[in-house]
């Protein structure tokens, strides 16, 4: 595992140059202005609710059927189709984003150091943001009956996910920050 790890990392540094990253950054940048906003717009008239169990920090597996119930069969059949849509693309984006961007900022550690995994980072918060559309899309679907388990694991899933896409945004920050530093002692020297 951790041989694939620092092969997948180091390739990232390799083949990430300014390109990819003002192309990563049009990208997000577009998605956040545009295509979010409509979306946002479509899930709220078809499910007469802008309460969505994806844009929560915390929720539990009642407030989950709570949202399935105010959804209605009709909220509840475009819930699940935005999650195999919209909701696989724009992981996508965010990841590509993320990663890009971290790999950019941290480019300036050695090839040896652990830290330059954390361009990895953002792929736990995909993974548990597929976890969390699985789960709450089955929710959805076999809504009035109940799916325990899964609308237990369902909530946890979407915290971790916010927890990883957030520490994903705070590195970062810090390593926007150290690599502007880095770059200021490597001209005074």
């Amino acid at each position: 595992m951790r041989r694939w790890v620092i092969f997948f990392t180091e390739r990232l540094y390799q083949m990430v140059n300014w390109k990819w990253v003002a192309v990563a950054v049009l990208v997000f940048a577009g998605f956040i202005a545009w295509v979010l906003p409509r979306q946002a717009s479509l899930s709220e008239s078809a499910s007469g609710s802008g309460e969505s169990p994806d844009s929560s920090l915390w929720y539990t597996s009642a407030d989950l059927y709570r949202i399935a119930e105010i959804y209605g069969e009709e909220g509840r059949a475009h819930y699940i189709e935005a999650r195999f849509t919209f909701d696989v693309i724009w992981p996508l984006v965010y990841l590509g984003f993320l990663t890009i961007a971290l790999t950019a900022a941290y480019v300036f550690l050695s090839s040896g150091s652990r830290w330059r995994a954390v361009n990895l980072l953002p792929l736990g918060g995909w993974g548990f943001d597929w976890l969390e559309n699985l789960g709450s899309s089955l929710v959805m679907y076999r809504y009035p009956a109940r799916t325990p388990v899964i609308a237990e694991m369902t909530p946890i899933f979407t915290l971790i996910k916010w927890c990883l896409i957030y520490a994903s945004f705070g590195a970062l920050v810090v390593g926007i920050v150290l690599s502007v530093l880095h770059r200021l002692r490597k001209k005074r020297s």
